[in-house]
């Protein structure tokens, strides 16, 4: 297993001055915007995406 994964800038305002924050696992702060956020992996998807053969994604 790797180390764990830092973002490279902030979803909302885009900056990359950010910092983890003591809110816990994967809680970061944009010190740009002021804004906390959080990254949760969720998991797998049980089947990737699928594609036609123009290469777009199938719904």
């Amino acid at each position: 297993m790797s180390e764990r994964a830092a973002p490279f800038y902030c979803p909302y305002c885009g900056d990359e001055d950010l910092r983890p924050s003591e809110q816990g696992h994967g809680a970061w702060e944009c010190a740009a915007c002021n804004r906390a956020f959080q990254l949760k992996f969720l998991g797998l998807l049980a089947r990737g995406l699928q594609t036609d053969s123009s290469g777009r994604e199938e719904i």
